[in-house]
């Protein structure tokens, strides 16, 4: 089992309710700090940021939360977020497409994307795990990997069908086979959970409720 500390390394600390203003923002990266997590996570209209984050690290999300853009809107939205300071962007796949079988737009979108936004910003796929069949999971897998981005993520948080699962995680974790990240992301709002994840194969975490699963940890963290 991790350390409280460990496990907060792999959070991506998250805000993209549409309703966050700057000042809920700079809460956010000051939380970030104080309980170490790798880094924040904000809507790109948030940027760039009016203060130094430190060693924090900055990710933002393009094509958000539907998919339904065109590549080269997802690509401009990526490049500016870039110039504002982005260290890492997390892009929503067009799932539709996806699951009518053109797993060639779900590669081309992706190669758009990490064009617009190369090495060394770290590009992460949302595939939206809860509303894929598990071949249409590991369609989206193989697609991101072909296409040079770094992590393969479950969800958006935002999606009907519900947010990351164990059984996702592992079947992402096998498609990439370690050459890609796999972000776990949705509905995990407790140490517990946060650790299934990291057992199943999630190399990195996007928590809102971030606080409460690290204290969560803090008796397990004593013995």
């Amino acid at each position: 089992m991790m350390t409280r500390a460990e496990l907060a390394r792999l959070v991506d600390h998250t805000l993209l309710s549409p309703t966050a203003t700057p000042a809920e923002v700079e809460a956010l990266a000051i939380e970030a700090a104080e309980l170490g997590t790798y880094s924040i996570c904000v809507s790109p209209s948030m940027l760039p940021l009016g203060f130094d984050l430190g060693e924090v690290k900055l990710a933002t999300v393009c094509g958000f939360p539907s998919g339904k853009h065109t590549p080269a809107s997802k690509a401009a939205e990526a490049a500016e977020s870039v110039a504002n300071g982005a260290d890492e962007v997390d892009m929503v796949l067009d799932i539709g497409r996806l699951k009518a079988g053109d797993s060639h737009h779900t590669q081309s979108e992706i190669h758009a994307v990490r064009t617009a936004a190369p090495a060394p910003t770290v590009l992460k796929v949302i595939i939206e795990s809860a509303a894929l069949t598990d071949d249409e999971i590991v369609a989206a897998c193989r697609a991101a990997e072909a296409a040079g981005a770094d992590f393969v993520k479950t969800s958006t948080g935002f999606h009907p069908s519900g947010g990351a699962s164990m059984h996702a995680v592992e079947l992402m974790a096998a498609t990439v086979g370690g050459r890609l990240g796999v972000k776990a992301s949705g509905g995990i709002r407790d140490w517990d959970a946060a650790q299934a994840m990291v057992a199943a194969g999630a190399t990195r975490l996007g928590l809102s409720g971030t606080r409460a699963v690290l204290d969560g940890g803090e008796s397990a963290d004593s013995y």
